[in-house]
């Protein structure tokens, strides 16, 4: 097999309809069907690059080491110039088979180079750009100039720009204040979305023709706000991000600095003591606030060692991350990692990203209005009667719902080992994860549920308090997560736009004094993280001011707010959402009582 001949596009085109997992990387047409089932980090993320240019997530995920091994699975490169990203088939993309398939086979030195790679994995660098999702959607972008209101579309589109053109009618705007009251009017509803410049005869649009409305509109404003997404364009700032990412890499921010786990690990110890000597003298509510306040700082280092950051290396990274997640919190390492690693790679995509997948409860993009079938937990979010009445409400229930987060990812945890997600590692190298998770999770569970619960605390009532109070004490995490990407866009402008461009558009950060870094774990830096996944957290802070000058030479606004106003973005994205949610239901109403068509 010649792995240099060339490749074009209806070639790949080919193999992928032929359901090959066909994905290009730094000009190298890579094949990854034997690798899909192996890597640690699941399979659903490579998926997610089926027949895209993934060079800038690829070397964002991966060490020089583990990089170097990725030739082996090349079978053939790119044309010269710009590959033009196609929609991958998780996400709904169509392809067409040739009529004589090129398809090479791999040779016996790819089965080699698995291995060696999963060795890398295992005891070097352990990529994790390769997770485990699915998608039922698709975008292949042909966009006009971001000062142009128009999206321009070929006159006679191929499949691709076909499907490419279907997605790029769905997506949310935010729609004007109103009173609820009497929308279904056509002076209402004309009225209500007068400020976004609304279509002819909107009142007899049905209710899934408005909600492609709105999303179309954020669409609109992306691409006013930000770079357009012209191949051209984009390509230059993928050149700028690589040279900025070779900054990174000069400048030592990818070495972890040491000495701040010293510190850290002094003010996790003083902590927990402060639980242990509590409860000792029958303090129990003290007891609570010092637990939690443990839980909420030591999850920052699970973060670290589920990103690698600690020591760069699988293993030990993985065995610290259990150790903290799994045994002393009770949440497992590999659930965050299974939700986290596809939320880092397709940011805020409502049918892709688990972290804004929350309806009945929330509902951050229009598109949920239409019930959505989630790619990542593989089944569809109807939008129900608990939306109806729910959602409306999103902004007054979000803090109460983010106290109580945290018993919602001890559910999620038990999913996770116990599902098929968890099991397809049993024939890798990391086979040993899910046996040590379910074995720490049951030990968290003996010694928080038992041991603590039920022998110590005297009475239900302090039970029940005590536990409430200690997860109570986690609500600043659980709303610092959210914060970062929930009041941002949730559009999809296409897949020619780039990789920077997309975490930057569709993340914040949030802005304070050095001083109270420990507070927010030093994660308060979303964005720049986002950007460089594996840089530890205690750097981000340096990197910023060069992510600053990258995204003044590129325009690409840089969103950061104070605490404070940040949680009033996320506050209003979650009112503007809820505020058309009412339209639909009220309409809806309306169109019960009378029999009329249209939006309502």
């Amino acid at each position: 097999m010649d792995r240099d001949r060339i490749l074009t596009p209806r070639m790949v085109e080919g193999m992928i309809a032929e359901g090959h997992v066909i994905v290009m990387y730094d000009g190298m047409v890579l094949r990854l069907d034997s690798w899909l089932e192996k890597h640690p980090g699941g399979r659903l993320a490579i998926l997610h690059m089926v027949g895209k240019d993934a060079t800038d997530e690829i070397k964002a995920y991966h060490s020089a080491a583990t990089l170097r091994l990725f030739k082996a699975f090349r079978i053939g490169r790119q044309p010269a110039g710009r590959w033009h990203n196609t929609t991958p088939p998780i996400r709904g993309g169509v392809y067409r088979k040739l009529e004589a398939s090129p398809s090479p086979a791999l040779s016996a030195t790819v089965t080699d180079a698995e291995d060696d790679l999963a060795d890398d994995v295992s005891t070097s660098s352990g990529s994790y750009l390769f997770d485990e999702n699915t998608r039922l959607a698709s975008s292949v972008s042909s966009l006009s100039d971001c000062n142009s209101d128009v999206i321009s579309v070929d006159e006679n589109p191929s499949p691709l720009d076909k499907t490419n053109a279907t997605e790029m009618r769905k997506r949310s705007a935010f729609v004007s204040d109103s009173d609820v009251e009497g929308l279904c009017t056509d002076e209402a509803l004309s009225k209500s979305a007068s400020e976004s410049n609304p279509p002819p005869n909107m009142s007899h649009m049905t209710k899934a023709e408005y909600t492609d409305y709105l999303m179309q509109q954020e669409i609109e404003r992306d691409l006013k706000v930000y770079p357009s997404v012209d191949p051209i364009v984009q390509e230059e700032i993928s050149r700028k991000y690589r040279i900025l990412h070779q900054k990174v890499q000069d400048g030592g921010f990818y070495a972890c600095p040491y000495i701040e786990y010293g510190k850290e690990m002094s003010r996790y110890l003083t902590l927990f003591a402060g639980f242990l000597v509590f409860l000792r003298y029958e303090w129990y509510m003290t007891s609570a606030v010092f637990l939690g306040l443990f839980w909420h700082q030591i999850m920052f280092t699970a973060h670290d060692a589920g990103h690698r950051a600690i020591t760069g290396k699988f293993v030990p990274d993985t065995l610290i991350g259990l150790f903290i997640a799994d045994f002393c919190c009770g949440l497992s390492l590999g659930w965050w990692k299974s939700s986290h690693n596809v939320h880092h790679l397709i940011t805020n995509d409502p049918a892709s990203d688990p972290d804004i997948q929350n309806v009945p409860l929330f509902a951050t993009s229009a598109e949920y209005f239409k019930s959505l079938v989630s790619n990542y937990y593989d089944f569809t979010f109807y939008w129900d009667a608990v939306a109806d009445f729910m959602v409306p409400y999103q902004a007054y229930t979000y803090y109460p719902i983010m106290g109580i987060a945290r018993f919602n990812l001890y559910l999620l945890s038990w999913l996770h080992v116990l599902s098929d997600k968890a099991s397809s590692l049993g024939g890798s190298k990391a086979w040993w994860i899910r046996p040590t998770e379910i074995a720490f999770m049951a030990c968290y569970w003996f010694i928080f549920g038992y041991c603590l619960c039920w022998r110590t605390l005297p009475t239900w009532g302090i039970r029940v308090a005590f536990i409430l109070l200690s997860h109570v004490i986690t609500m600043p995490l659980h709303v610092q997560i959210t914060l970062s990407h929930w009041g941002m866009s949730t559009s999809n402008l296409g897949e020619s736009e780039s990789f920077p461009q997309r975490q930057l558009r569709t993340t914040m950060d949030v802005d304070c004094p050095a001083w109270l870094d420990f507070i927010h774990g030093g994660l308060q830096f979303q964005a720049v993280h986002h950007l460089f996944p594996c840089v530890p957290r205690h750097n981000l802070r340096k990197v910023q001011s060069l992510v600053r000058e990258f995204c003044k030479e590129t325009e690409i606004p840089y969103s950061i707010f104070s605490f404070y106003d940040g949680n009033k973005v996320v506050l209003s994205r979650l009112d503007e959402v809820a505020h058309q949610a009412k339209i639909l239901i009220t309409c809806q109403k309306h169109m019960a009582e009378t029999g009329e068509s249209g939006l309502h």
